[in-house]
This record gives structure tokens, sequence and C-alpha cells, in this order.
């Protein structure tokens, strides 16, 4: 009779809601652009499908995120794969190799972009010189390309009258303002901050020509060629030739493998949602996510990734 009475509450409880409760860490981009949504978006995903899991998104960047992962500040980061490769190898910006890295996904294609406006009269990167730019806050991957763009123009920091490491709404709100004169950034096409931008100035943007792209590419292998395609904003009716890199996504190798398999499952199965955030994630097959971007599987992701066959 007792162990009978002791059973009955086990009937009103499933194994998914007796799970031991997790709480994770997820580390995205700045406001105004495509990571911040995109993790929410995931994170919603996730703890939908897994009760027992709660993910807090914050913002962040794609170095300091690979620096998070390493250094225990978070479990799950967005990062790029040029800084990815970089951190795995010990590669500046980063001082030290980073091991407790893993590959979860690989999910688009990033651009590096270089606005400014119209009547500015800069038309190239050269004629940034002496005026302010915003290439970001310190710590992320596009704030570190704007500076290897530079300096393959042989230009520095130094060479600017200012420079406003501040986020993406914060540049628009410069450059409408007329107290920015030119901003680097990296994030998909279309950015919806430099659409904001459009929409109340006219824009230009500057082409990094194929010399530049390739010196470009002797700083980091992991440096692409990316153009963007006329038509892309209001107003810039010309392709814009430049570079770019892909958005993945990065995992403590301290998670379990179980819970890393699960969330990877919901990556995958949830694509055409995530499309609807951004849109370049459209159509993404478990194959895109699997792709090997240079920096190692977590064994819960393999896992799954192979057992639906996406990789061998």
């Amino acid at each position: 009779m007792l162990l009978a009475i002791l059973a009955i509450p086990l009937l009103f409880f499933s194994p998914e809601s007796m799970a031991q409760k997790v709480d994770l860490k997820m580390m995205t981009g700045p406001m105004g652009g495509s990571w911040y949504p995109l993790g929410g978006a995931i994170a919603d995903a996730v703890q939908k499908e897994h009760p027992g899991v709660t993910i807090a998104v914050q913002p962040g960047g794609g170095v300091a995120n690979v620096e998070a992962i390493e250094f225990g500040k978070c479990d799950i980061g967005f990062s790029n794969s040029s800084s990815g490769v970089d951190g795995v190898y010990g590669r500046p910006p980063f001082k030290q190799k980073m091991p407790n890295m893993r590959q979860l996904a690989n999910l688009y294609p990033q651009y590096f972009q270089m606005v400014v406006l119209e009547d500015s009269g800069i038309k190239s990167v050269a004629d940034l010189k002496g005026k302010r730019i915003s290439p970001g806050p310190k710590g992320h991957t596009g704030e570190f390309a704007a500076q290897q763009v530079l300096q393959v123009y042989g230009l520095s920091y130094k060479d600017m009258s200012k420079v406003h490491h501040v986020g993406y709404n914060d540049t628009v709100a410069l450059m409408k303002d007329g107290h920015c004169d030119g901003w680097l950034l990296t994030t998909t096409i279309p950015g919806a901050a430099i659409m904001d931008l459009a929409s109340a100035r006219k824009i230009r943007l500057l082409p990094l020509p194929e010399d530049k792209i390739q010196a470009m590419q002797k700083l980091n292998a992991g440096y692409i060629r990316r153009d963007v395609p006329k038509g892309t904003y209001a107003g810039v009716d010309y392709d814009v030739p430049g570079i770019g890199w892909f958005t993945h996504l990065i995992v403590s190798a301290k998670l379990p493998d179980d819970l890393v398999y699960k969330i990877t499952k919901t990556l995958v199965t949830n694509v055409e949602r995530f499309g609807q955030v951004v849109r370049d994630m459209k159509g993404a097959t478990a194959k895109d996510l699997a792709m090997d971007i240079g920096i190692p599987f977590h064994p819960g992701a393999l896992k799954y990734y192979k057992e639906t066959g996406a990789r061998k």
C-alpha cells in the first residue's frame, strides 16, 4: 500500500518535466544587428522544445564571445568564422589558443560594409583619413576587420579625427545628425540598421578593390569575397565588391553531449522559422549547418549530424 501511494505522484510527471533544470547564457551581437534577434529566436525554440532548459540572451561580439566561451562567461555564442579559426590557433586579436571552444553550427554569410553619406565626398577608404568613423565596439570581429582594412590602405585609428566605438543604433543616430563620416560594420544584407539610415539620408557604400581584397586574405585566410548586389539599399544602384565570412554558433566543450545534441536538433528542424529573422538562413540544410570551417565540432552536435547524414 505504501509503495502504491508513493508511486502516485510519479504518474503526474513526464521524464522531460523531471529533467534537471539547465540555465545557459548565450552571447550574441549588438542591438540593431542580426545576431541578437536570431539568438532570441533560437533561445525561444530551444526553451519551447526542452522545458528544462532556459537561455539568457545577451549582446556581445564576435571576438568577445570566443573569449567568453573560453573563460566560462557564457555557454553558447555567435561568432564569425575568421575569428573562430583565429581563436583555435591563438592568432591576433587573441593572446592565446581557445581550446574550450567547439563548433555547433554554421549559419549564414556575413558582409563587411563601409557606409558613408552620399554628400560627404568620400569615395574610397583612403578618403577616410582625418574623418570621424565608427568601426563598432571594441572586441567585435567587424571592429578588428575595420582595423585591418585601414591597415591595407596604410592607415590606422591614429589617422582619424575621431573613432566612435559604439553600436549600430548609436552610429545611425550619429550619421543622421552629421557627427560621423564613415561606418564600418559587418552584418547581413540588407542590414536593418543600414536600411534605417538609408531611409533618412542618401548613402554610399565604399568598394574594396581586388588588390585590397587579396591583401586582406593574406592577413586572414578566413576572409572571402562578398559583393553587395546593386539595389540592396535605396540609392545604391551599383554592385559593391568587398569581403565577408560566415556567422556560426560556438559552444563550450564542457556542455553535456546530450544537451548539445538536443540544441543542434532544434536548430536544424527550425531553420525556416529562423529564416524569418535572418533571410539568409532560409533553405539552409543540415549539411549547410554541419559544414566544416576549421573548428572542432562538439561531440553532441557531431552525433546529430552523423545520424542525419549531414556528416560522415
